[in-house]
């Protein structure tokens, strides 16, 4: 089942159950999913790929995050709580995260795999990385991971 279907399905399921922060994080997969689809028209019908809507969730993924990390600093507990409550049901709709030690492991690889010294080569080996690990990892821990390798 593809993930426009899945979250079709999902949403009437929302809507039956009356789950209202559901059924708005649903719909804002729904929206710019369909944002995405018109930006890419030409002519006719255009369809995403699997890995295009995985690209349009994980923006919308990190987006919370972010919004997340603001109000807490502004100090907006109850807005935080809300995107809290959005970033998890985005979350069923990605691929299960790597744990830390796997992230490690995966990144010491790619930087043996491309023979990476120093800092100077971050950028290689940071680009090898997120092609391998997009969707799987978090980027920032990457960096951390790429950072604290190349610097030892």
């Amino acid at each position: 089942m593809s993930l426009k279907a899945r979250i079709t399905e999902d949403l009437k399921t929302a809507m039956k159950d009356g789950d209202k922060n559901r059924l708005n994080a649903i719909r804002s997969i729904r929206a710019a999913l369909l944002e995405k689809e018109v930006s890419i028209r030409v002519g006719g019908k255009a369809e995403l790929t699997a890995e295009q809507e995985l690209e349009v969730v994980m923006s919308l993924a990190k987006k919370r995050k972010d919004s997340i990390a603001q109000y807490r600093e502004a100090g907006r507990p109850e807005l935080a709580e809300t995107e809290a409550t959005e970033l998890a049901v985005l979350e069923t709709y990605l691929p299960a995260q790597m744990s830390d030690q796997e992230t490690k492991a995966a990144v010491d690889a790619i930087i043996a795999r491309t023979g990476a010294a120093s800092m100077k080569e971050m950028g290689k080996v940071m680009g090898a990385a997120m092609k391998e690990l997009k969707g799987k990892a978090d980027g920032q821990k990457v960096q951390e991971f790429v950072k604290a390798a190349l610097n030892a």
